[in-house]
């Protein structure tokens, strides 16, 4: 089963917002700054500072594009509401359905008192929550908060007024709740598939320290505001694709995700939903995201005689659910569920293989020897043999000829001679001698014997130990910068606490964190944590954040690691300072003399 690579969909595409500061009219609204709130040792919230907003003048405009723009080219880009909103809906819409992995929403104002994350499979016709946000669940929804009821659809972890700017408010789709082992099943589709998302701000708080002095004209703090929307997901395609290009009607964007599937395993459709044309000749299945098996569509025999064909269910079961395809529109003048036959008027050529466009030569009775009324009317000549059905009394491959012992070949076909033996076939008169047999001693017509093709089943192969959809488990698709040797100025410079050899064994998605198994095989150097040459865990950045683990730790692979270690914990860390190279013997030899010379 193929993975397409999980991106940010927000990427390139503009949220749809009820209101907007200063939309109508330039607003005046205040703020406190941001190194204020962040610095725990500040006093209070500082000063605060008011300015204007105008959605039509671009340096004082805060428009929702702003909270889908590159957070990395424009950190300090938001969009902000109008004053005194407390219901607030901030929509996305997506030109085709697409998976979600998770949602990150980082707020400028003090994150909502109450909030839903909701999401549509049917362009917004309809519309279901993913997750409900609240300081109190139980006052607020009537829902049981997630930190006392494990799986609840409600949580306050996402909700405190603290901080009071950069407050992150985090979704994950695949959750420790939300167990699920083959991502393509019906049950998978029903949570991750979506076409459109919406964010439903229902109650604004303020900033604790707000009451810490008299405010004037508190109403002019009172918006939402948001930094960065980010929609981790990918392209749907049922595993049957590996990557997706531009669907109609979407703007160009570098790293945008488009939604149309580049289909493999002989599928199509814009999310590899269907069979191609011709490979229907056993139900359409989604890749099984659980064992690995692609589940491919398998090609109709045909004998290249149709260019599609279509599955039949009454087919499929007749044949002991081995085979279910029609062909569609049989051409080279065949007939039948595979195009194997030649059609009425045809017959086959035994000369030529059953996939020539010549293999149906057309029948060549003459017309006043053949019969009409054959027990299949429509057929001229036998289908096998080529051999045309004759009036009585008439012989001959093409019935152009009488029969020993009758004459008179005509349009009623030829009468019998009024003779003990053969007589002339013009006249009638009676020969005297032995009769004459134009038909060859011993010669007799070929026996009808079907020849079966010698056409092989293709064999379906998989490989079934690529398990379960995880970013952890697909690390191929993720793009990471890399970390490279350096100078031993560099190198040292870095000061790791442990570099080892280890072969990479898995990875884990443990909910709030990843996890790596790794065999450790040789231990070049090793801090405060103690490193035996054993099995042992490293904790990279966890994917919940990345959407990938970065570094690339590809299972079954021997690295190269240089990182630091948190002693308190005994763990051994691995993020994108950390060095990690696949190992290489020179590589080893590099790092160990850097280690015993370079770094004093």
């Amino acid at each position: 089963a193929c993975n397409p690579p999980v991106g940010n969909l927000a990427t390139g595409r503009t949220p749809v917002t009820t209101t907007t500061c200063g939309q109508n009219s330039t607003e005046l609204y205040c703020f406190y700054p941001d190194q204020n709130l962040l610095h725990h040792l500040s006093p209070g919230c500082g000063q605060p500072r008011c300015t204007k907003c105008n959605t039509n003048q671009p340096n004082n405009s805060h428009l929702p594009a702003d909270m889908t723009d590159d957070f990395f080219a424009n950190p300090i880009s938001w969009w902000q509401s109008a004053q005194g909103v407390h219901r607030e809906e901030i929509r996305l819409d997506f030109e085709t359905e697409f998976y979600l992995t998770h949602v990150i929403a980082v707020f400028k104002s003090p994150r909502p008192a109450a909030m839903v994350l909701e999401r549509s499979q049917d362009y917004g016709q309809t519309w279901r929550p993913y997750k409900y946000f609240s300081v109190n669940c139980t006052a607020t929804f009537g829902l049981q908060d997630d930190l006392i009821e494990e799986g609840s659809m409600c949580t306050s972890r996402y909700s405190d007024a603290v901080p009071c700017t950069r407050g992150e408010v985090i979704y994950r789709a695949l959750s420790p709740a939300n167990k699920i082992e083959d991502p393509y099943s019906p049950e998978a589709q029903d949570l991750l598939k979506l076409t459109n998302l919406r964010l439903l701000l229902l109650k604004r708080q303020e900033c604790p320290c707000h009451g810490s002095a008299l405010v004037e004209k508190p109403q002019r703090f009172a918006h939402y505001a948001i930094y960065d929307l980010i929609i981790r997901g990918s392209c749907f395609c049922n595993g049957h694709a590996e990557e997706c290009e531009l669907a109609n009607k979407t703007g160009v964007m570098e790293n945008m995700v488009h939604g149309k599937c580049v289909c493999r395993h002989n599928t199509a459709g814009d999310h590899c939903e269907k069979c191609a044309p011709l490979y229907n000749d056993q139900p359409w299945k989604p890749g099984d995201g659980k064992t690995g098996a692609p589940n491919e569509c398998r090609k109709c025999r045909c004998h290249n005689h149709a260019e599609s064909c279509h599955f039949d269910l009454s087919v499929w079961l007749a044949s002991g659910k081995r085979s279910g395809g029609v062909c569609d529109n049989c051409r080279h003048n065949t007939e039948g569920h595979r195009c194997q036959r030649c059609k009425p008027g045809f017959y086959r050529d035994r000369g030529k293989p059953m996939s020539s466009p010549e293999v149906c030569k057309p029948c060549a009775c003459q017309p006043m020897g053949s019969a009409n009324a054959t027990f299949s009317s429509s057929w001229r000549c036998h289908p096998r043999t080529g051999f045309c059905y004759c009036k009585p009394g008439v012989a001959g491959p093409k019935c152009d000829r009488c029969l020993v012992g009758y004459w008179g070949f005509g349009e009623n076909g030829c009468r019998p001679c009024d003779c003990a033996r053969d007589c002339d076939q013009r006249t009638g008169t009676c020969f005297n001698g032995e009769p004459f047999f134009n038909i060859p001693i011993g010669g007799r017509i070929p026996d009808l014997i079907q020849t079966p093709s010698n056409e092989s089943e293709e064999e379906w192969r998989w490989n079934d130990h690529e398990q379960g959809f995880s970013a952890l488990r697909h690390p191929e698709k993720c793009v990471c910068k890399e970390k490279v040797v350096g100078s031993v100025s560099d190198f040292c410079q870095m000061k790791y606490a442990y570099v080892i050899k280890a072969r990479i064994l898995s990875a884990h998605d443990k909910g709030t964190h990843a996890e790596v198994v790794v065999k450790v095989k040789k231990v070049l150097k090793s801090g405060k944590v103690k490193i035996s040459r054993s099995n042992r865990s490293i904790y990279p950045e966890s994917w919940t954040n990345r959407g990938c683990t970065c570094p690339i730790l590809n299972p079954g692979t021997d690295y190269l690691i240089a990182g630091q270690e948190d002693s308190r914990t005994g763990k051994l860390l691995v993020n994108m300072n950390s060095l990690v190279k696949p190992w290489k013997a020179y590589l080893g030899k590099q790092v160990s003399d850097i280690l015993r010379t370079g770094c004093k």
